[in-house]
C-alpha cells in the first residue's frame, strides 16, 4: 500500500526507515521530508497546512494511510480533515490533541480523574501568576500553555528566575502559546518517557526512554526539544510500567472517551519517577523526537501494521515486540541552539559514520546544495547506535559522532551518563 508520512525531522526519518521495512509497503511518500528521508521513501512538497491539498494528494496516489509525525498538524485537525474525506489516519484528532497543546486541558483532566500529576495552578493574568510564584516559593516549573517547540518551560531554582519567566512569557516570549502559563510544584525524581499506542478504546504500552533536555552536559542550561536519549530506560520496572498503564494512561483513555475525543495515535507520557511512584509531568500526542530515534530501531515488529490496527481501531492485545539490544542517540545541533541557530554551515563525514557497525545517522535539519549537506535548523542530526549495552552503545555512537567534521555544531558528551553510572556500579 502506498503511505504518506508528514513531517521533515528526526523523529519522520527515523519513523521512515521503520515503515520502509514493512512488507506491506509499496510507496512511501514524505511531505516535506529532508535528504535523510528521501533515500527510504519519496519526498514530496506538500503543505500539511493545507488539508485540501493533502486530500487531493491522497487520493490522486492512492493513499492508504497517512502517518503524522509532528504535532503542530494534529493540533491543527488535520486528521479530522482526513477522516471527513474518508481517508486513514494515524494520529489523534484536533479535540484529542489538546492533550499536548493546552498543558491546563491536561492538568485539569489529572486533577478531574485523579491523574498523579504534580500541584499547579494556571493564569491567563501576570499579576495573579506573580502572586501565586510569590506564595509557593522555588524551586518551581513555569511553563507555557501552548506548544513552544519543547522550550516554553523553564524548572526556576530561584524566585526570581520564575518572575522573569513569567514576565517574559507574557511579554510575548512565545507568542500565543505563552498567553496562558501553567505554574507547577518542582517533583524530586528521574524522569522517563513512556509510549503507548492507542486505538481510541484501548491502549498498549510500547517503549520507554529516557530525554536529556538540558543543553549542556550534566544537564546544565536552557530547555530544548531534546539533545539525546536512550531506550530502554531501566528505571521503568515492570512494577512501574503497570502503574503507569494503570495510573496514568487507562484513566486519561477514559477521560478522552468521556469527552467525546477518543486518543488515537501515539500517547507519550513524560513521567517523573517520585518517592510516591510515577506522577505525569505532561503528555505529547506523537512519538518524541529524539526518542523516536532510539525506540524505533529496536522494533522487530512491524510499525505499519500496528499503525494501521490503531487507526482502524482494531489494536491487537498482544505487545509489540522489541529486541534486547539498547539504542542510544546523540544530537548534533547547531551553535547558537536553543537560541538562534547558525545555519547554512557544511557537515561532512556522515557516509564514515554511518559505514560503521550497529551505527544509524537521521536526519534532522538538513538540506542539499549539489553535492554539499548543509545545516538548516537548530537540532541537525541524531547519530544514534545499538549495543548489548548503555555503556557499548554509547561508545559506538560517539565514535561515530567523531567521524563527522562539522564546525559549526555541537553536541552533549554525556548521553545516557545516568545510566552507565548504574551499569558501572553493577
Amino acid at each position: 500500500m502506498n503511505i504518506l508520512l508528514i513531517g521533515s525531522g528526526g523523529r519522520e526519518h527515523a519513523i521512515a526507515n521503520a515503515l520502509a521495512k514493512s512488507p506491506l509497503l509499496t510507496r512511501l511518500y514524505v511531505a516535506p521530508g529532508n535528504p535523510g528521508t528521501e533515500r527510504v521513501g519519496e519526498n514530496i512538497d506538500l503543505d500539511a497546512g493545507d488539508h485540501g491539498a493533502v486530500i487531493r494528494f491522497c487520493r490522486e496516489m492512492g493513499v492508504a494511510l497517512v502517518v503524522v509525525g509532528p504535532e503542530q498538524p494534529l493540533i491543527g485537525g488535520l486528521v479530522d480533515a482526513l477522516a471527513r474525506a474518508d481517508i486513514l489516519a494515524f494520529g489523534p484528532t484536533q479535540a484529542a490533541a489538546q492533550l499536548e497543546g493546552s498543558k491546563g486541558f491536561t492538568k485539569d483532566l489529572c486533577r478531574d480523574y485523579g491523574i498523579p500529576t504534580a500541584a499547579y495552578g494556571r493564569f491567563a493574568d501576570k499579576d495573579k501568576a506573580l502572586a501565586y510564584l510569590r506564595e509557593k516559593g522555588a524551586p518551581i516549573v513555569v511553563k507555557a500553555d501552548g506548544l513552544a517547540a519543547g522550550k516554553g518551560v523553564v524548572v526556576a531554582q530561584t524566585l526570581e528566575e520564575a518572575e522573569r519567566a513569567v514576565e517574559a512569557m507574557f511579554a510575548g516570549l512565545f507568542g500565543r502559546s505563552g498567553a496562558e502559563v501553567v505554574i507547577e510544584e518542582f517533583l524530586e525524581g528521574e524522569e522517563a518517557s513512556f509510549f503507548a499506542i492507542c486505538d481510541g478504546t484501548r491502549a498498549a504500552p510500547f517503549a520507554t526512554a529516557q530525554d536529556h533536555k538540558r543543553v549542556g552536559d550534566g544537564d546544565t542550561g536552557p530547555n530544548t526539544g531534546g539533545m539525546g536519549a536512550y531506550s530502554p530506560a531501566s528505571v521503568v520496572t515492570p512494577d512501574i510500567e503497570r502503574r503507569v498503564m494503570a495510573e496514568i494512561i487507562a484513566p486519561t483513555m477514559r477521560a478522552m472517551q468521556e469527552k467525546g475525543a477518543p486518543f488515537t495515535g501515539v500517547l507519550y507520557a513524560g513521567l517523573m519517577l517520585t518517592a510516591e511512584g510515577p506522577k505525569l509531568i505532561e503528555y505529547n500526542n506523537r512519538f518524541g523526537d529524539p526518542e523516536a530515534q532510539v525506540v524505533l530501531p529496536r522494533l522487530d515488529d512491524d510499525l505499519l501494521s500496528i499503525m494501521l490496527a490503531a487507526a482502524r481501531g482494531a489494536l491487537s492485545e498482544a505487545r509489540p515486540h522489541f529486541c534486547d539490544r539498547v539504542a542510544l542517540t546523540v544530537v548534533l545541533a547547531a551553535k547558537g541552539y536553543p537560541g538562534t541557530p547558525l545555519t547554512g554551515s557544511e557537515i561532512r563525514g556522515v557516509a564514515n559514520a554511518e559505514a560503521m557497525a550497529d551505527v544509524i545517522v537521521t536526519h534532522a535539519g538538513t538540506r542539499l546544495e549539489g553535492e554539499r549537506l548543509l545545516a538548516a535548523g537548530g537540532r541537525v542530526l541524531n547519530v544514534t547506535a545499538l549495543g548489548d549495552s548503555v555503556s557499548e552503545a554509547q561508545g559506538k555512537a560517539y565514535a561515530a559522532v567523531d567521524a563527522i567534521q562539522w564546525p559549526g555544531g555541537f553536541c552533549r558528551r554525556d548521553i545516557g551518563w545516568r545510566e552507565v553510572a548504574r551499569e558501572r556500579r553493577g
